[in-house]
């Protein structure tokens, strides 16, 4: 009996270090098991509680009065099926008629504290079929990529989803984003890791720091073309406009629209095109949008409007020649002048980690899911790199970048400057960088010719 005590003291003793210490591997050892039991018994009656079951069917009442029975009870759904991840439990359900998957929805929190489980989301698979989707412990507060999130074509994992899924910033779906956030909230930490994620594809990245490159020149090894003022990022962006024009001119002769070929066949981007003639696809980080809109003199003034018109083109023209924007700043409002919030129009990406006034999380959500903008002014100061990813349909979830030192992401560039293509358009703009050691020097990747 000592020896059973012992061991029974010994495992919760070991259970509680991991929970404190080591939420994921309590998880896995303990936190499920504990989960499953506790959800397979408590389901009817938290369904019950939380006015998600349905009456019995008239049928069941007239054979209930034929036979003399107790009243049948209320109904709740149908377990489909309950399966563990590594973050938490997913439990699908089969409606019952007269239900709605926005019950669900609306009583997530209650299910959350009922199931005592640390997040449940609810979302719809098909008609009848919902899924909740629950963690069992905070995963935004140590994030840790899980190690099968691969990287896609213009699909990258850049932060973890607070139901445990990873997210990815796919540039064919979203082909233009906005990311905002006060001082020390974490964005350009959120850059970081979108440049790390990027540099294992075989694109071209060129950026515009007025910083003086601060952010982005450590990383330099990796951009084709670099600019940090002002000057530079005006004629940058020009030269990108006129490359972009290019690549039209090329899709327009390739187009294939003879009637001797199938129309599957016909061209409007360069993803159809063949791929010794498809173009590098260019994405280009924008940081501190606001030090290219400022101005005070005339002639800033007139560099900034040139600035403005290069940036809206891009945007508006851009994706179907592989130019994709990722544009980053403080604040993204009218007040930095005309042509901003055109812009702002066509960036369908919104991230918006912690800001200073509801206002900055207005200029982000505000037009279109006016409840992401009370999420975004609830992150707490002691969370950098938490944030609320949505997207111009109103869809939004929080998300957290895992923290990747300067020093890192850079050895991460340095790994992948083989894979930097050579734009003709853009040599002026190519960072001048000493040479890497001979073990780790480049090769030169040269994108092909338009011509």
């Amino acid at each position: 009996m000592t020896a059973l005590t012992v061991t029974l003291a010994l495992v919760a003793t070991i259970a509680l270090l991991l929970r404190w210490q080591r939420p994921a591997w309590y998880w896995m050892s303990f936190g499920v098991v504990f989960a499953v039991v506790r959800i397979l018994a408590r389901y009817a009656s938290v369904m019950d509680a939380c006015g998600l079951t349905v009456p019995p069917s008239r049928w069941r009442l007239a054979l209930a009065r034929m036979t003399g029975r107790p009243i049948p009870d209320s109904r709740a759904p149908r377990i489909l099926r309950l399966r563990p991840t590594r973050t938490g439990l997913v439990l699908r359900l089969k409606l019952r008629p007269g239900q709605d998957a926005f019950d669900f929805s609306a009583a997530s929190d209650r299910l959350r504290h009922s199931f005592v489980m640390q997040n449940v989301t609810a979302r719809e698979i098909r008609s009848g079929v919902v899924e909740l989707r629950m963690t069992g412990y905070d995963v935004l507060k140590r994030v840790q990529m899980p190690a099968a999130a691969r990287a896609g074509v213009m699909r990258v994992p850049v932060a973890m989803r607070e139901d445990g899924e990873v997210y990815y910033r796919d540039y064919r779906q979203t082909p233009h984003a906005l990311n905002v956030g006060a001082t020390q909230s974490g964005k350009s930490v959120y850059q970081r890791n979108l440049v790390a994620a990027l540099a294992t594809l075989d694109i071209a990245l060129v950026g515009i720091d007025c910083k003086q490159g601060v952010e982005l020149a450590p990383l330099a090894r990796r951009f084709t073309a670099l600019a940090d003022n002002p000057d530079a990022a005006a004629d940058l962006l020009d030269t990108l406009v006129e490359h972009m024009e290019d690549v039209y001119q090329l899709i327009r002769r390739e187009q294939r629209l003879s009637a001797d070929l199938p129309d599957a066949e016909i061209t409007a981007d360069i993803w159809d095109l063949p791929d010794h003639l498809r173009p590098t696809p260019i994405v280009l980080l924008v940081d501190e949008v606001a030090e290219l809109a400022l101005f005070a003199t005339k002639e800033e003034e007139r560099r900034r409007d040139r600035i403005i018109t290069s940036l809206v083109r891009l945007a508006q023209l851009g994706r179907a020649a592989g130019i994709y924007l990722e544009v980053c700043g403080q604040r993204f409002g009218s007040e930095l002048g005309k042509g901003i919030t055109m812009l702002r129009a066509q960036l369908t990406g919104r991230t918006a980690h912690r800001v200073n006034d509801e206002t900055s999380a207005n200029m982000a959500f505000g037009d279109i899911a006016p409840d992401a903008v009370l999420a975004t002014v609830q992150i707490r100061t002691d969370r950098p790199g938490t944030a609320v990813a949505g997207d111009s349909s109103g869809g939004w979830v929080r998300i957290r970048t895992p923290h990747l030192t300067l020093r890192r992401a850079v050895n991460i560039a340095n790994s992948h400057a083989h894979r930097t293509p050579e734009i003709p358009a853009l040599d002026a703009f190519r960072p001048v960088l000493p040479p890497l050691g001979k073990a780790a020097a480049p090769s030169t990747v040269t994108a092909p010719a338009i011509a």
